[in-house]
């Protein structure tokens, strides 16, 4: 079941930021959630796939992944060996695809909880930011793609890894049904995927409601609703952090995003 946190006061932020707990096997205190912030309480779990193609999304992924690949090869003939790495690549340039983007920092969501917005209605709605557990999430998944993250000592798939599980869109849905969605890390092929400490989960045909699904098969997920009156105090603090458009979106457009910002004028 989805645990709903609200916050209200400031100082309750810190306990999104300092969650990591004490792992005795190693000494070191980590954190296994991934964090996902909407700037928006209204906003849900969707993909771009969905939010794009509405109830015709499926039906059409083929033909959006195929054209894709077709004329992004010559940026990078790879994509022609590797279904994965075509939706990776494509996601991360703006293609409407079936993953859902998540961050191993919860400073990174809060970035995406308080901006991307027009700033006049900042203080209209309250935002979100969601947290799934790593461990739980691979703790749904069939016995092949465990015993592949066991194999490789890892938490996190790589294309490399899923490509020598499952190498087509059918069978992959067809494994997880709607019981279970892979969490995969993408190459670093820029900056801005290594400074948004970047993740994706991979979401099934016959999963149709990404909530019901963390809902019904999850008891870590958190969702942690933030009062509108705090979103310009957390947004002033995570500008001081460094944690911005500028360092989000490397080069002139996120510099110019946190320029306006920071200049605009209530």
């Amino acid at each position: 079941m989805i645990k709903i946190r609200k916050i209200y006061d400031f100082n309750d932020i810190w306990g999104i930021i300092a969650e990591q707990g004490y792992n005795s096997g190693i000494d070191r205190y980590r954190s296994s959630y991934l964090y996902r912030g909407l700037p928006n309480v209204d906003f849900h779990l969707e993909t771009s796939l969905i939010r794009n193609c509405k109830h015709k999304g499926w039906d059409l992924e083929k033909s959006i992944l195929r054209n894709f690949t077709k004329y992004a090869s010559i940026e990078d003939p790879k994509l022609t060996y590797s279904v994965w790495r075509q939706l990776i690549i494509g996601q991360h340039h703006g293609l409407p695809t079936r993953l859902l983007d998540w961050t191993y920092s919860p400073l990174t969501a809060l970035h995406f909880a308080t901006s991307g917005e027009n700033f006049s209605r900042m203080e209209r709605n309250d935002c979100v930011v969601w947290a799934i557990d790593i461990d739980e999430i691979n703790s749904l998944l069939p016995k092949k793609y465990k015993n592949k993250l066991d194999e490789e000592w890892s938490y996190l798939f790589t294309i490399e890894m899923l490509d020598k599980v499952v190498q087509c869109l059918e069978k992959y849905d067809d494994d997880m049904k709607d019981n279970a969605m892979i969490l995969v890390e993408p190459p670093s092929i820029d900056q801005r995927i290594i400074n948004q400490y970047s993740y994706f989960s991979v979401i099934p045909k016959q999963m149709h409601n990404i909530e019901t699904f963390l809902n019904s098969k999850t008891s870590r997920t958190v969702k942690y609703i933030i009062d509108k009156a705090l979103k310009w105090r957390i947004r002033d603090m995570l500008d001081q952090l460094n944690v911005n458009e500028r360092i989000v979106y490397p080069g002139l457009d996120g510099l110019s995003s946190w320029i306006k910002r920071h200049y605009y004028v209530k």
